[in-house]
């Protein structure tokens, strides 16, 4: 038996698994060439509605007993299906909606409303999701992607960016995310969740916060309220993120179930302002003044407010104004404490990265709970990674023994929504501990790969596989190569003389789909390297120096796994990395 007859056995077995005598979905009213109504009674959890990446969102509403229960934006397809996508009935019926709960049982009203111009696709009554769109039991999630990480943190389908409202707590690290439930490309914000006890096996759990009235769930955090001090019981986890809807407001929610699920408070928007880029929330404890402080991006520059509380704001300082790269909209700040003297506020900028793109940049100084004053001069620029795929990074709070551990989008936006993957898009970075340094007379923010990472390390390999860990002793300066049996190659150099690390992956696999994708890029090492880690997936590679001075992170998609490594300068190892 051929493949192609056995995938479509195998489809017509899981269709006919999906299909129950009680389903319905009634033949499509199309009242003019935007609109058209589906009545829908499901009888079953799924709805799968099939996707066409390159066709304009169509606007959906769920209605139930006249009530608008869902509205999302999904690219319905008109001439082929690339993939499909659940509408989960299930969520609705068990959610707050008590419009729901009370209206017509498991009957629905879908209400899709296309883009205005039509005249290129032909008749609305001839699109293939007519065809396609069908009712299921299960909606299958198991991976099809060649390029999809085996030890990065991805979401089971859809598109993935910042990392959100990220928290340590009884043994479990907690990561929220931006995901798109309803696509592979950016829309629909909302907080996706995933657990993890050691940082690299991830289970994700249902989406933690939806959009609502005042907007989608775009970027922010989540602190332990230890003491109570919001009101919504001692231990409980408050999130604070950022409504995004005719306005940037910022909202938050509480959870009394260890992060699971969230009520939105009553009083949401908890902090506004008259600015159109306002957004990003990070909370945390400040020891000194007793207060809950929060740091916004705004615009170009950063807000600094406080609170007893977590609901009633006040204004402390801003920063952020000559200092640094300004190249692009500052985003998804974060707050570091170092010995109690030393902190470093994270920056993450869009444009304006170092090669192009989206990157992290940071600032170093004091913080007295009241403003941030830099130690370095207004011109100075440091940059946390200097790859091209580092992005949004932030830290967990309450992270066991005093320890900052960040994750960072593995992306850029510059071509993150037409990287060649369709079931999901986006991974995170492996995670990474922070600590503080000085280089003449600056301070430093080094990176390392976290113990948890360390503990995956297994046997040593004779060769190169597609999810391994390379260890390089070098002696002076050194040249990398990593490459495939088609020459698809990375090539990494590091110059001595010239206190550079740089990577080239100009011939590194796939690169079409953007022009900003094919890239050497350089970094500062602040002194001799001595050993190179270099962490190779199956869509990425992270090369640290050992000492935390020097980290890169790039993706790469190469046709086929690199199997060979070539070393002038150095020795290398490969080490197998347990999963």
């Amino acid at each position: 038996m051929n493949k192609s007859l056995k995938i479509l056995i195998a489809a017509a077995v899981f269709l006919a698994a999906g299909t129950n005598a009680d389903a319905q979905i009634a033949s499509p009213e199309h009242l003019s060439d935007t609109h058209t109504m589906l009545r829908v009674q499901p009888g079953n959890e799924y709805l799968l509605l099939p996707v066409e990446e390159k066709e304009e969102n169509a606007h959906v509403d769920v209605i139930c007993n006249n009530h608008v229960v869902k509205s999302f934006n999904v690219k319905l397809a008109v001439d082929k299906v690339d993939y499909f996508v659940p509408l989960r009935f299930e969520e609705m019926r068990n959610g707050e909606n008590e419009k729901m709960r009370n209206g017509e049982n498991g009957k629905y009203l879908l209400d899709i409303v296309f883009p205005a111009d039509r005249h290129k696709t032909g008749s609305v009554k001839n699109f293939t999701c007519w065809k396609e769109i069908k009712l299921s039991s299960a909606f299958d999630t198991a991976n099809r992607e060649h390029f999809r990480p085996a030890y990065h943190h991805t979401p089971k389908y859809g598109w993935m960016n910042d990392p959100n409202g990220m928290f340590y707590k009884d043994g479990q690290w907690h990561l929220y995310f931006q995901l798109n439930p309803y696509g592979s490309q950016w829309e629909n914000m909302t907080w996706g969740h995933s657990v993890s006890t050691d940082l690299v096996h991830w289970q994700q759990m249902p989406d933690a916060i939806e959009p609502d009235g005042l907007g989608t769930i775009f970027s922010g955090s989540a602190v332990i309220d230890k003491n109570n001090t919001a009101g919504f019981g001692a231990g409980a986890i408050v999130a604070m993120y950022t409504s995004a809807g005719r306005h940037q407001t910022q909202s938050i929610a509480y959870s009394t179930d260890g992060g699971r699920t969230f009520t939105k408070y009553v009083g949401n928007p908890v902090l506004t302002l008259d600015v159109p880029d306002f957004r990003d929330p990070k909370v945390f404890w400040h020891e000194g003044t007793q207060r809950w402080i929060v740091v916004l991006a705004v615009g170009q520059e950063v807000q600094f407010y406080s609170s007893k509380n977590l609901k009633e704001w006040t204004y402390e300082s801003s920063f952020g104004h000559e200092y640094g790269n300004h190249d692009g909209v500052w985003e998804c700040p974060d707050m570091l404490e170092f010995g109690g003297s030393e902190w470093v506020l994270l920056l993450n900028i869009n444009p304006g990265g170092p090669f192009g793109g989206s990157a992290t940049q940071y600032f170093t100084g004091s913080f007295d709970g009241h403003r941030f004053v830099c130690n370095s001069k207004p011109s100075t620029t440091k940059w946390m990674d200097y790859g091209k795929d580092h992005y949004a990074t932030v830290t967990f709070h309450n992270a066991p023994e005093g320890r900052h551990v960040a994750l960072a989008w593995m992306s850029n936006w510059q071509y993150a929504g037409v990287v060649p993957t369709q079931q999901f898009r986006s991974a995170n970075s492996i995670p990474r501990d922070l600590k503080i340094f000085k280089s003449g007379d600056e301070t430093i923010l080094a990176s390392f790969p976290s113990k948890e990472i360390n503990a995956m390390r297994g046997k040593q390999l004779k060769k190169l596989s597609n999810a391994c860990e390379v260890v390089v002793d070098v002696k002076g300066s050194a040249d990398i190569v990593l490459q495939n049996a088609k020459g698809e190659k990375v090539t990494m150099r590091y110059d001595e003389a010239n206190r550079t690390f740089a990577m080239d992956r100009k011939q590194s696999g796939a690169t079409s789909f953007s022009d900003a994708f094919p890239v050497e890029t350089v970094a500062p090492t602040y002194g001799a390297i001595r050993q190179l880690r270099i962490f190779i997936d199956n869509c990425s590679i992270e090369a640290f120096d050992s000492e935390g001075k020097m980290v890169m992170t790039n993706l790469v998609f190469p046709t086929e796994p690199y199997n060979t490594i070539k070393v002038k300068g150095g020795k290398a190892k490969i080490y197998e990395l347990k999963m």
